[in-house]
């Protein structure tokens, strides 16, 4: 079995002990809210009845823009059902608007429900101005987002760090592939970042990563601590940004991936960004927490 690829009825059977607890009842089972709790307290990655076994500490979340057709409330019950406490939050469901004591309420109501907010965005950077920039620094510590994913022109870089600095949140700079003017590529957030705080960072956009034509794998290795989260997605063509499909069913190196994550003691989050069926994400999204399970249980 090559690193490229890891089928999910291989894993499904290599696996199935370490899975076994998988199929607990979903809306309410006291197992998600264990995993919850337990996620708050020790960062241990929360999977239903077991936790991810310490060698394979890779926390798996979900970047809420993979359920933009959804209200908040919606959102959770469907983000229950894939068991983890992690989220990224889009402003479609923190929205930028709402006052300091709304956004405390809206987050109040995400970690009742026994998730733990772990970023927002993407975030766009779009004025080089001090209002402008800390603006969005407010509304993420008001919202209790300790990263913002982000992306901006070169030039307001400077500006991000000394909030950055300030507030002492983490800047992690969103890759968008090919049609990105500013960062196309991972390398090109590593080389912008070179020598700045060390809250700023890469998100690296595994499908964007990949059409723009960086070695993911790699890519991880050379980011090492800069490297501050993680979007993750597959596709069935690494050069068209139209054929993402369900983690594990297209060709990008997931176990790969992950060993690379392991080697650099990767300290954030992988969230799926599942930008495809919007309107009906959830079975997909199963599908692809299943798989990635599939292959930490067996490098477990």
């Amino acid at each position: 079995m090559t690193d490229a690829s890891l089928p999910r009825r291989s894993f499904l059977a290599a696996a199935a002990t370490g899975i076994a607890g998988a199929a607990v009842a979903i809306a309410g089972a006291p197992a998600f809210a264990e995993a919850a709790a337990s996620a708050r307290s020790s960062n241990a990655a929360a999977r239903g009845a077991a936790a991810v076994p310490a060698a394979a500490a890779i926390k798996l979340g979900v970047a809420s823009y993979s359920l933009r057709e959804f209200p908040l409330d919606k959102a959770l019950v469907m983000m229950k059902a894939l068991r983890t406490p992690y989220v990224n939050l889009k402003s479609v469901h923190m929205p930028y608007d709402k006052t300091p004591a709304e956004l405390a309420a809206i987050r109040q109501t995400i970690e009742t429900a026994g998730f733990q907010i772990v970023g927002g965005g993407t975030i766009t950077f779009d004025k080089d101005t001090d209002a402008d920039v800390e603006k969005y620094f407010a509304y993420a510590k008001n919202a209790g987002m300790p990263t913002i994913v982000c992306t901006m022109e070169h030039s307001i870089l400077p500006r991000v760090e000394k909030y950055a600095k300030q507030y002492d949140i983490k800047v992690a700079i969103h890759n968008h592939g090919p049609e990105d003017k500013h960062f196309p590529s991972p390398y090109d957030v590593l080389k912008a970042v070179n020598g700045m705080d060390p809250r700023m960072g890469l998100c690296m956009d595994i499908g964007h990563a990949t059409r723009a034509g960086a070695n993911i794998v790699q890519a991880v290795l050379d980011a090492g601590p800069r490297l501050l989260d993680m979007h993750i997605k597959d596709l069935a063509d690494g050069t068209a940004r139209d054929s993402q499909v369900a983690v594990g069913e297209g060709k990008l190196p997931i176990p790969a991936l992950f060993r690379a994550l392991q080697k650099i003691n990767f300290a954030g989050y992988v969230n799926l960004e599942y930008e495809i069926n919007a309107k009906d994400p959830l079975p997909g999204m199963q599908v692809s927490f299943a798989y990635m399970r599939g292959v930490l249980a067996g490098m477990a």
